[in-house]
């Protein structure tokens, strides 16, 4: 099972995509902004191993694409935009191949980590192959989502962006994470961006650690910094991700 809402008016439809660690609430933000515009609808979906969808034994960024062009199919919504956040851009642009089917007429991907050192794939590698662990409190569970999905420390304890990284049970709390998510960690950024059929906008925040400028034009020389923001682009500026994404539609 794969969780997800959906929402909003208009003719086109934006499937919301979050990062490696994260959930589809930390969409709320944008979703927002696309229901004061009125222009756009969205669907935003827990990805597998994360939030509310079932957990799998295996994950790449091909099986991520497959499940979610299955659910786009069922639910019937034809032409789309993908708008992704770090790991959500690399399965947006999985979807833009043509490999799944589906209709996709664009991709956004907002501060996708193109760059992978040595050290950090091993540190991924060690992730994924860690046991589920238990937190006596939801605070300390919810430090620790924090960490692990790139959000950082900045936002306020009890925003609804964070309420749905953790899940309580008769142990205590634990991330709504399956710890395996992280050997998707690495997949060939280059070979995704060669694949897409559609166009496709690379944007980051311009206080951004995880990828450059300079990175990303190396894929894309249209991409773009989105100024005065970090890594959560979609979180600190959701008019700025919606007015890329405007500017997306208006090229197709």
């Amino acid at each position: 099972m794969m969780w997800y809402e959906s929402g909003g008016e208009g003719s086109r439809t934006a499937l919301l995509l979050h990062g490696l660690g994260a959930t589809a609430a930390v969409w709320k933000p944008v979703e927002r902004a696309l229901q004061e515009r009125g222009s756009v609808r969205w669907l935003a979906a827990d990805l597998s191993g994360h939030g509310g969808s079932d957990w799998q034994s295996f994950y790449s960024v091909g099986q991520l694409a497959a499940q979610l062009a299955e659910l786009v199919q069922q639910q019937m919504i034809g032409e789309f935009f993908v708008v992704g956040h770090s790991l959500g851009a690399y399965v947006g642009l999985a979807l833009a191949s043509a490999w799944f089917g589906i209709q996709v007429r664009g991709v956004l991907g907002i501060g996708p980590k193109v760059s992978w050192p040595a050290a950090d794939l091993q540190a991924a590698r060690e992730l994924a192959t860690r046991a589920v662990r238990w937190y006596p409190t939801v605070e300390e569970a919810l430090t620790r989502y924090r960490r692990v999905s790139g959000l950082g420390m900045d936002i306020a304890p009890g925003e609804e962006w964070l309420a749905r990284g953790s899940v309580h049970a008769e142990r205590g709390w634990r991330l709504a994470q399956d710890p395996r998510t992280f050997a998707v960690a690495g997949a060939p950024f280059a070979s995704l961006v060669a694949s897409a059929t559609v166009p496709v906008l690379l944007a980051r925040g311009e206080r951004d650690p995880m990828v450059s400028l300079q990175e990303l034009r190396m894929h894309a020389p249209q991409a773009c910094d989105i100024p005065g923001v970090g890594h959560n682009a979609h979180i600190e500026d959701p008019g700025a991700v919606v007015g890329l994404l405007e500017h997306l539609v208006a090229r197709v």
